[in-house]
């Protein structure tokens, strides 16, 4: 259960970001701005890597660490692609659809992760679709 706090702060803290970006476009572009955002994660993530002991250089060379730098590829292009809707789009149709990650993380972990497709995670699938459909419809 000790994921389900760490989600919970990371709902919180994610929920700022689309907003306080939006803001800051106005007077800085994206691509700066995302980078300067890049250096504080960097820091502050290599903060927590000294402080928890896991700066281990060897992760880096694994072949394990190949899907590290393919997600890494996904999570630029999204954020990239994602700042450049937030510059140019009203964050309230922008973040719902980009929401739609969920979904397309979730019917991928069950197509190739063997997770089960119960009737709940369906419905729940439906009703997240549904909701940013609703959500993002009326603001076009």
């Amino acid at each position: 259960m000790e994921y389900l706090l760490w989600v919970l702060i990371a709902l919180l803290a994610y929920s700022g970001v689309a907003p306080l970006t939006s803001v800051i476009m106005e007077d800085v572009p994206a691509t700066p701005g995302l980078f300067l955002a890049t250096l504080v994660f960097l820091v502050i993530a290599s903060g927590v890597m000294v402080s928890t002991g896991t700066a281990d250089p060897s992760a880096a060379v694994s072949v394990e660490a190949g899907y590290v730098y393919v997600a890494g590829a996904f999570l630029t292009t999204g954020i990239l692609a994602y700042t450049a809707a937030l510059e140019s789009g009203p964050v309230s149709v922008v973040v719902p659809v980009f929401g739609l990650f969920i979904v397309g993380s979730s019917v991928l972990s069950i197509l190739f992760l063997d997770e089960t497709m119960t009737a709940t995670r369906a419905a729940g699938i439906v009703c997240a679709v549904l909701a940013i459909v609703c959500s993002a419809g009326g603001n076009r």
